[in-house]
């Protein structure tokens, strides 16, 4: 994600690092060159009768921006839900610390044990939903007692989930939690599985390809043969109007692509590692356990992972 200060209106017109202008610029530059073939060709084709007019293109592009909203709106519907699972992931994860830490008679270390779980979920999901690998995290974070049972899992996430259930079932057998506080507590560990469940959906549930591949086809259509119903009006102007058309034309298309999968490390996807850092920031306080770890900070093109 990027994350800029405050700028100037006029500064930002310039702003080169998060935009879509890094992924299209040769996409452009494709449609500058057919420009330039449209200005040295028409004097030859327009002798045949060949004549494009814009009328057709204004009525195509009407077509093509009303989709191109329905894609967006489709793409940024998926970022939102997705920051929405993990607002509410954070959430969850704090009240189940309130309920544990004001459990009478769990030790310290229990507490200690149980965050530790808390916090591998997070980073597990992380690394789930990036396709990365998370051991090294995992080994950071899972107390020795329970890492033979998740390291080297194959589903780590859902696995630590079972230990923490596991956790609770073992104060439980101790007398320590009552039945209705282990429903209350239980309840928080269905969130957690709710939340992985439509993380899980989103990140292997793509919009339907057949939908985008008509919409990638009709405008990459539109931007090669602009140039030529451009050029008998606008001449030597031809290639300043068309490329500035299929710029708003293919960065759309290209950021709705990008927001589809809301978990990468594209520019304008979720940072899912300031989000784990603030969550094991949030829990340590809650357990006094300082020094905290530093807030994750955006890199020198202001992204932030």
């Amino acid at each position: 994600m990027i994350v800029r200060p405050h700028q100037h209106w006029f500064l930002r017109l310039f702003d080169w690092h998060g935009s879509v202008l890094v992924s299209i610029i040769f996409r452009l530059s494709l449609n500058l060159l057919m420009s330039v073939i449209a200005i040295i060709g028409y004097p030859w084709y327009s002798t045949f009768g060949i004549h494009l007019t814009t009328a057709p293109f204004s009525l195509i592009g009407v077509s093509i921006a009303v989709f191109l909203g329905f894609r967006n709106n489709a793409s940024y519907a998926r970022f939102i839900e997705a920051r929405t699972l993990w607002g509410n992931m954070h959430i969850a994860q704090r009240s189940l610390l309130r309920q544990i830490k004001t459990i009478r008679g769990v030790s310290e270390e229990q507490v200690q044990e149980f965050i530790g779980l808390q916090l591998a979920f997070s980073w597990a999901l992380k690394h789930r939903l990036r396709k990365t690998d998370a051991q090294a995290d995992l080994a950071r974070l899972l107390p020795e007692k329970w890492q033979r049972a998740v390291l080297g899992h194959p589903m780590p996430t859902s696995q630590t989930l079972l230990c923490m259930g596991e956790w609770l079932a073992q104060r439980r057998d101790e007398g320590l939690v009552s039945d209705i506080v282990w429903q209350s507590i239980d309840e928080n560990l269905n969130l957690l599985s709710a939340y992985l469940g439509g993380c899980d959906r989103l990140a292997s549930t793509p919009i339907p390809f057949a939908y985008s591949l008509i919409l990638h086809r009709t405008v990459y259509l539109f931007c090669t043969l602009l140039p030529f119903a451009l050029v008998a009006d606008l001449h030597l102007m031809t290639p300043l109007v068309s490329v500035f058309i299929s710029y708003t034309f293919l960065s759309l298309e290209s950021l709705a692509e990008e927001l589809e999968d809301p978990f990468g490390t594209a520019p304008n996807h979720l940072p899912l590692d300031a989000l784990c850092v603030n969550i094991e920031r949030n829990l340590k306080a809650m357990n006094n356990d300082f020094p905290l770890p530093e807030p994750h900070q955006p890199d020198r093109y202001f992204n932030l992972t």
